[in-house]
């Protein structure tokens, strides 16, 4: 039996929406999410759209501010709440999904192939979705790695050949004020070594003046990038420092980087990229070197009727890897950026007797997709956020935190959340709010503040205490 095309239509649209409906279906947790919601909810509040604000007046310098850019944009169409501020991710990853069907159909592959499993992809999945920086990462790279190909392959179709050159330097110009440099790098990566494989060494330099518009292409991306880049500097002096020396080198290259202004380095072990990989990517991770041992007959028609096209989707999936692979300080979604080649790769080796085992597959992502937000709506999502405490609050009350403010309390309280420092803030208010974890409200209370009442006892192990002189 042939995988139909309804039937590979209904796979898509269940999966993506799916995603879609769980947008709002779960809080935004400590601490990722709910430091770059409110990073949003700061942004279009503050009116600062230049500068990404950690707090007020504290600006943001570990990241370019595309993903904040999205997510206050979507803070304006949508109000203050969960879908807002992950809406415009999960237009991004079905964006993404477009760019490779596109490719696949052009390449007369099946486009609704590549783009089931891009849906059903555990890290592509959740990208599309989370308030995270990743998955505008992922679709610039994808517009540069889409135009790049298309320059190189219409290169005797001069004019269509320039423009395809020039969305690949646009997505670059994006990519930089999604993630940086960094951006540069991965592509590098993964288009170098594929030129030098169909050009050799000498013919990829050639290849690259001949086929490209470099230097036209290059103005183009720094006029995208560049005008930001300057005015963040003048605006929070240091910041290109912090962001080119201590974001693109000392987190990848120095184990247990101490420099982090946002958090905690993390120290993994050379090479764990590549665990990640197949974890995250999952299940098709799995499935993809079974098929290609499966497949190598029709893998080596393609080679021979289409060369060079294979191998710029391995170039373009290892590209991440190869770069993270002696880096210390990595996440798992880092492995994003080579995702979409996953689906192409996927969609060349599927056949029309694969319908049982392909559906099973792709089914797999949803429904663990839908477990989890069940596991999320019987509690667990609350464990890690506030956003139920300020279901027992009103607005007339001042709100402070006891030693640590989490940044789900900053976005639902809607910035009026505060940390005590002093507690001569509260020595004469009539009523406010406490909330803490218990071992540091009842160090609070055994210095003389006892005329609170106990409100909730919250999921994420934090109190919720109403106080009042009036007791």
């Amino acid at each position: 039996m042939s995988i139909k095309i309804n039937h590979l239509w209904s796979l898509l649209v269940f999966s993506l929406l799916v995603r879609l409906i769980s947008l709002s279906a779960y809080p935004l947790m400590d601490t990722t999410e709910a430091r770059y919601g409110e990073m949003a909810r700061l942004m279009v509040e503050t009116g600062n759209w230049l500068t990404p604000q950690f707090d007020y007046g504290v600006p943001f310098w570990g990241k370019p501010p595309m993903f904040t850019w999205m997510s206050a944009y979507g803070i304006e169409l949508f109000g203050l709440n969960e879908f807002a501020v992950r809406a415009p991710h999960w237009f991004a990853g079905v964006f993404t999904i477009l760019l490779i069907a596109f490719m696949a159909k052009k390449a007369n592959f099946n486009p609704l192939i590549a783009s089931v499993v891009l849906a059903t992809c555990g890290i592509f999945s959740i990208a599309a979705g989370a308030v995270m920086t990743d998955m505008a990462l992922t679709l610039t790279i994808t517009i540069a790695m889409v135009g790049f190909y298309y320059a190189w392959l219409n290169y005797e179709k001069k004019k269509e050949s320039r423009i395809w050159g020039y969305i690949s330097f646009a997505g670059l110009g994006l990519a930089l004020l999604a993630k940086g440099p960094v951006a540069i790098v991965l592509m590098g990566i993964a288009v170098f070594p594929w030129l030098v494989l169909q050009h050799g060494f000498k013919g990829a330099f050639f290849t690259l003046w001949q086929r490209f518009p470099l230097i036209s292409g290059m103005m183009l991306m720094s006029a995208i990038a560049l005008p930001w880049y300057i005015m963040a500097e003048i605006a929070t002096p240091n910041f290109l420092n912090y962001f080119i020396v201590g974001e693109h080198f000392n987190r990848f290259f120095v184990s247990g980087w101490e420099g982090d202004l946002y958090g905690s380095a993390h120290d993994e072990p050379k090479g764990m990229i590549w665990l990640f990989w197949i974890q995250s990517a999952a299940p098709w991770s799995i499935v993809l070197p079974i098929l290609t041992w499966c497949r190598r007959d029709k893998i080596k028609q393609v080679n021979k009727s289409n060369p060079g096209f294979i191998s710029f989707f391995i170039c373009w999936l290892l590209s991440p890897l190869i770069l993270f692979t002696m880096a210390g300080n990595i996440l798992p979604a880092y492995v994003l950026p080579g995702i979409p080649a996953l689906g192409m790769l996927v969609a060349v080796c599927v056949t029309e007797k694969d319908n049982k085992w392909f559906t099973s597959v792709s089914l797999i992502l949803p429904v663990v997709l839908m477990i989890a937000l069940l596991v999320l709506n019987l509690g667990k999502a609350d464990q890690k956020s506030d956003r139920l405490i300020y279901e027992y609050t009103v607005e007339e009350f001042p709100i402070y935190y006891v030693n640590k403010r989490p940044f789900s309390g900053q976005f639902y309280s809607q910035g009026r959340a505060k940390l005590l420092n002093n507690k001569n803030e509260i020595a004469e208010l009539t009523d406010y709010y406490l909330i803490g974890k218990k071992r540091d409200t009842n160090l609070f209370f055994e210095s003389g503040y006892e005329q609170c009442l106990l409100l909730l006892s919250a999921p994420s192990k934090r109190e919720l205490y109403h106080c009042s002189l009036k007791r």
